[in-house]
């Protein structure tokens, strides 16, 4: 079995971006373009990944290797860009095992089925040229497919600058991509020039000297154009984050997720779903998430790094902020919403109750406790059964410090009450609304901690004097 080579053209500048940051990391689905052919690449299996680099290439580069760091990635620039051939060229002396297979893909054409790139290294064989081709409407500015006499095997890519009128009639079309023996591949990438309309290397003459050293040139043709679409602009970008997210839908659905709007779905990271799950529109995961059994998800929540129970429901506009490693955790049966925003640290346990208007960060409330409305609830770890009062807050940043709040088993918490860390509230206590509590509370007792009442009568409210 033939090993695999995959190199990656991430070279182009990206002029029609205009965006200071390179074309292959503008961001499709929550990751950079070119993440995305590397992540089909890995699936693939390859012995290796080169990525050749040439705007910003330090960029590039940078963020590469820090997305990839266990991979087999290797980098080789071109500098300067004279053209694909010359871009592929830089990574010949890098590619390993002449009796291995070669594959070729774009930094810019993120959405390549890894199934099709089986098919092409399968046509390969580690003796044949494959290439991958696509039949267009309008294939104005793509390479031509010139086929032999039998239809079977190619005969040359032409460009459409260098294409004669009859060529340009061709709707078959270089889609980019091929597979080729390493060794022969080598070969023909030392015999390109630059005798062509544009003055460049071009890649697609590679297979005029496959075809004159008795190599057989082979097409895999499809017809699913989102594969080999490239992003040049803005306007491409946005056509393929919608043919991204509609791909994401249906694999969805095909797992009977219930989506009341496909067309209106965000996954920007992976999304995996138990059975039976609900999510109303205009929702947004990113990050890892992870939704059990029959979970009901609310319009326009933003849920990202987060692992949510079974029986859950969220209700809308909520915000779940975790991190990478250190995801939002929800437990069984909880509620949450709307208007809630759980913020990175946080762990729900099974029944707990978060309502609207209510923010927890880098806290735990264990079963059944409740925080139903209009709280803060921030570096403090929460029993069983607590009921925390509309208004409360745990006052946990003294100005240069964090401080943890600690509110054990059935406290009731009054409204509008400030617990000042570090402090403790005894099991079974209750804090009477409106108190600042600074000191540790005893179990079971009643604490009331605010200044005496007076009423002055027949008061006299100052009038404002009229110059």
């Amino acid at each position: 079995m033939n090993t695999l080579n995959v190199i990656v053209m991430a070279a182009g500048k990206g002029t029609r971006m205009q965006s200071a940051t390179p074309k292959v990391l503008q961001r499709l689905g929550g990751k950079p373009l070119v993440q995305h052919v590397l992540d089909t690449a890995f699936v693939l299996n390859a012995q290796q990944v080169v990525v050749v680099t040439g705007h910003a290439a330090e960029v590039v580069e940078s963020a590469l290797l820090k997305a990839n760091p266990d991979k087999a990635l290797r980098l080789a620039r071109q500098m300067p860009q004279l053209g694909t051939g010359h871009c592929v060229q830089q990574a010949a002396p890098l590619l390993a095992g002449d009796d291995s297979i070669t594959l070729i893909l774009s930094g810019d054409v993120p959405l390549t089925k890894p199934e099709t790139l089986q098919t092409l290294i399968a046509q390969c064989a580690g003796k044949h040229l494959a290439l991958l081709t696509i039949a267009f409407d309008d294939p104005t500015g793509y390479g031509r497919i010139v086929r032999d006499a039998s239809g079977v095997q190619v005969a040359a890519i032409v460009e459409h600058k260098d294409a004669s009128a009859e060529q340009r009639m061709i709707h078959e079309c270089y889609s980019g991509i091929m597979a080729a023996p390493t060794k022969l591949l080598k070969t023909w990438l030392a015999k390109l020039d630059n005798r062509n309309a544009a003055g460049e290397f071009y890649l697609t003459d590679v297979p005029k000297h496959a075809v004159a050293g008795g190599t057989k040139v082979l097409a895999t043709c499809i017809t699913d154009t989102v594969q080999v679409d490239g992003v040049n602009s803005p306007v491409q970008l946005a056509a393929l984050e919608r043919a991204l997210q509609a791909r994401i839908a249906l694999a969805l659905m095909g797992k009977g997720v219930r989506l009341a709007d496909p067309a209106r779905l965000d996954v920007r990271g992976s999304l995996e779903c138990g059975s039976d799950v609900d999510i109303d529109v205009n929702c947004i995961f990113a990050g890892e998430v992870r939704l059990g059994n029959r979970v009901i998800i609310g319009s326009h929540c933003v849920i990202t790094d987060a692992v949510i129970g079974d029986d859950v429901v969220i209700q809308p506009f909520t915000h779940m902020e975790g991190q990478a490693g250190k995801p939002v955790r929800v437990g069984a049966h909880a509620r949450v919403g709307p208007f809630a925003r759980l913020r990175p640290g946080t762990v729900l346990g099974d029944d707990v109750h978060i309502g609207n208007f209510v923010e927890v960060k880098n806290a735990t409330l264990a079963k059944g406790a409740k925080a139903n409305h209009l709280a803060y609830v921030g570096d403090a770890t929460v029993g069983e059964r607590v009921n925390y009062g509309a208004g409360s807050i745990t006052a946990n940043y003294d100005g240069v410090n964090k401080h943890q709040t600690v509110i054990e088993a059935d406290v009731r918490v009054g409204s509008n009450c400030v617990l000042v860390a570090p402090v403790t509230v005894g099991a079974n206590g209750t804090i009477g609304a409106g108190s600042i509590v600074t000191k540790n509370t005893p179990a079971g007792a009643l604490t009331v901690a605010r200044g005496k009442q007076i009423s002055l009568e027949n008061w006299v409210r100052p009038v404002k004097q009229l110059k």
